[in-house]
Protein backbone atom coordinates (compact mmCIF):
# COMPACT_ATOMS: atom_id res chain seq x y z
CA UNK A 1 0.00 0.00 0.00
CA UNK A 2 1.43 3.59 -1.21
CA UNK A 3 0.98 6.75 0.96
CA UNK A 4 -1.47 9.58 -0.02
CA UNK A 5 1.07 11.85 -0.01
CA UNK A 6 -0.25 15.28 0.65
CA UNK A 7 3.34 17.31 0.86
CA UNK A 8 6.07 17.50 -0.91
CA UNK A 9 9.43 19.31 0.68
CA UNK A 10 12.63 19.42 -1.33
CA UNK A 11 15.65 20.05 0.98
CA UNK A 12 19.41 20.35 0.68
CA UNK A 13 21.86 18.73 2.94
CA UNK A 14 25.14 17.74 2.93
CA UNK A 15 24.20 14.37 1.08
CA UNK A 16 22.51 15.89 -1.55
CA UNK A 17 18.92 16.90 -2.37
CA UNK A 18 16.31 15.09 -0.67
CA UNK A 19 12.74 14.98 -1.31
CA UNK A 20 10.90 15.16 1.93
CA UNK A 21 7.19 13.83 1.91
CA UNK A 22 4.38 13.84 4.04
CA UNK A 23 1.26 12.17 4.03
CA UNK A 24 -2.23 12.54 6.91
CA UNK A 25 -0.46 10.56 9.48
CA UNK A 26 3.41 11.69 9.01
CA UNK A 27 6.58 11.37 7.32
CA UNK A 28 6.44 8.76 4.68
CA UNK A 29 9.41 9.51 2.43
CA UNK A 30 13.06 10.96 2.31
CA UNK A 31 14.07 10.19 -0.45
CA UNK A 32 17.57 11.20 -2.41
CA UNK A 33 17.16 12.89 -5.78
CA UNK A 34 19.32 15.15 -8.30
CA UNK A 35 16.20 17.87 -8.93
CA UNK A 36 12.75 19.20 -7.55
CA UNK A 37 10.14 17.60 -10.15
CA UNK A 38 6.78 18.95 -8.23
CA UNK A 39 5.61 22.06 -6.60
CA UNK A 40 7.12 21.73 -2.68
CA UNK A 41 4.98 22.61 -0.12
CA UNK A 42 7.30 25.03 1.82
CA UNK A 43 4.40 25.58 4.62
CA UNK A 44 4.10 22.46 5.72
CA UNK A 45 5.11 22.51 9.64
CA UNK A 46 5.84 18.94 9.67
CA UNK A 47 7.85 18.81 6.86
CA UNK A 48 9.68 21.51 7.92
CA UNK A 49 10.37 20.40 11.40
CA UNK A 50 11.58 17.27 9.35
CA UNK A 51 14.27 19.37 7.52
CA UNK A 52 15.48 21.05 11.28
CA UNK A 53 15.86 17.46 12.67
CA UNK A 54 17.80 16.73 9.47
CA UNK A 55 19.81 19.65 9.33
CA UNK A 56 20.77 19.17 13.15
CA UNK A 57 21.86 15.39 12.54
CA UNK A 58 23.81 16.71 9.88
CA UNK A 59 25.17 19.51 11.79
CA UNK A 60 26.57 16.49 15.16
CA UNK A 61 23.22 18.03 17.52
CA UNK A 62 21.15 15.09 16.76
CA UNK A 63 21.34 11.38 17.49
CA UNK A 64 17.49 10.65 17.03
CA UNK A 65 14.42 11.70 15.41
CA UNK A 66 11.56 13.02 16.93
CA UNK A 67 9.12 12.49 14.27
CA UNK A 68 5.70 10.75 13.39
CA UNK A 69 6.37 8.25 10.43
CA UNK A 70 3.94 7.05 8.59
CA UNK A 71 5.69 3.68 7.03
CA UNK A 72 3.66 1.39 4.54
CA UNK A 73 5.35 -2.29 3.86
CA UNK A 74 4.80 -5.61 4.18
CA UNK A 75 4.82 -6.88 7.84
CA UNK A 76 7.74 -8.07 7.28
CA UNK A 77 9.35 -5.23 6.40
CA UNK A 78 7.59 -2.76 8.89
CA UNK A 79 9.26 -4.90 11.40
CA UNK A 80 12.64 -4.54 9.76
CA UNK A 81 12.53 -0.94 9.50
CA UNK A 82 11.19 -1.09 13.28
CA UNK A 83 14.58 -3.18 14.34
CA UNK A 84 16.35 -0.89 12.04
CA UNK A 85 15.43 1.98 14.36
CA UNK A 86 16.98 0.13 17.02
CA UNK A 87 20.50 0.02 15.95
CA UNK A 88 22.26 2.81 18.20
CA UNK A 89 23.27 6.29 16.36
CA UNK A 90 27.82 5.55 15.77
CA UNK A 91 26.97 1.25 15.59
CA UNK A 92 26.15 -1.16 12.77
CA UNK A 93 24.53 -4.43 12.59
CA UNK A 94 24.73 -7.02 9.85
CA UNK A 95 22.33 -7.99 8.09
CA UNK A 96 21.94 -11.17 9.47
CA UNK A 97 21.62 -9.26 12.65
CA UNK A 98 18.88 -7.32 11.48
CA UNK A 99 17.17 -10.69 10.38
CA UNK A 100 17.22 -12.18 13.81
CA UNK A 101 15.71 -8.79 15.24
CA UNK A 102 12.88 -9.23 12.77
CA UNK A 103 12.20 -12.21 13.87
CA UNK A 104 13.73 -14.53 10.91
CA UNK A 105 17.61 -14.95 11.66
CA UNK A 106 17.84 -16.81 7.82
CA UNK A 107 16.15 -13.72 6.24
CA UNK A 108 19.07 -11.86 5.51
CA UNK A 109 18.27 -11.22 1.69
CA UNK A 110 15.17 -9.96 3.06
CA UNK A 111 16.37 -7.46 5.17
CA UNK A 112 18.46 -6.20 2.15
CA UNK A 113 15.07 -6.17 0.07
CA UNK A 114 13.56 -4.19 2.91
CA UNK A 115 16.59 -1.81 2.94
CA UNK A 116 15.73 -1.63 -0.86
CA UNK A 117 12.31 -0.30 0.11
CA UNK A 118 13.13 1.87 2.72
CA UNK A 119 10.67 4.63 2.27
CA UNK A 120 12.14 7.18 4.96
CA UNK A 121 16.17 6.92 4.18
CA UNK A 122 18.44 8.77 7.04
CA UNK A 123 15.07 8.81 9.27
CA UNK A 124 15.30 4.71 9.53
CA UNK A 125 19.04 4.07 9.74
CA UNK A 126 19.19 1.25 6.66
CA UNK A 127 22.41 2.71 5.96
CA UNK A 128 23.86 1.17 9.77
CA UNK A 129 23.52 -2.62 8.32
CA UNK A 130 26.47 -3.87 6.71
CA UNK A 131 27.85 -7.05 5.35
CA UNK A 132 28.97 -9.61 8.55
CA UNK A 133 32.33 -9.37 6.83
CA UNK A 134 32.48 -5.18 7.66
CA UNK A 135 31.64 -4.76 3.76
CA UNK A 136 29.74 -1.80 2.95
CA UNK A 137 26.76 -3.58 1.06
CA UNK A 138 24.88 -1.62 -0.60
CA UNK A 139 22.41 1.66 -0.52
CA UNK A 140 19.74 3.49 -2.26
CA UNK A 141 21.45 6.85 -1.82
CA UNK A 142 24.79 5.25 -3.06
CA UNK A 143 27.35 3.61 -1.71
CA UNK A 144 29.65 7.55 -0.75
CA UNK A 145 26.33 8.68 1.42
CA UNK A 146 26.23 5.66 3.26
CA UNK A 147 30.05 5.81 3.97
CA UNK A 148 29.62 9.73 4.72
CA UNK A 149 26.93 8.89 6.90
CA UNK A 150 28.68 6.42 8.80
CA UNK A 151 31.88 8.43 9.48
CA UNK A 152 29.31 11.08 10.51
CA UNK A 153 27.97 9.43 13.14
CA UNK A 154 31.39 7.93 14.75
CA UNK A 155 33.17 11.54 14.43
CA UNK A 156 29.64 12.58 16.67
CA UNK A 157 29.29 9.70 19.11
Amino acid sequence: MQPSIKAVLYHSTPVGLLRLCADESGVCGVYFVRQATEAACPENALLQRTARELDEYFAGKRKAFDLPLSLHGTPFQLRVWAALQQIPYGETRSYAQVAAMAGNAKACRAVGMANHRNPVSILVPCHRVINADGGLGGYGGGLDVKKFLLTLEKGCR
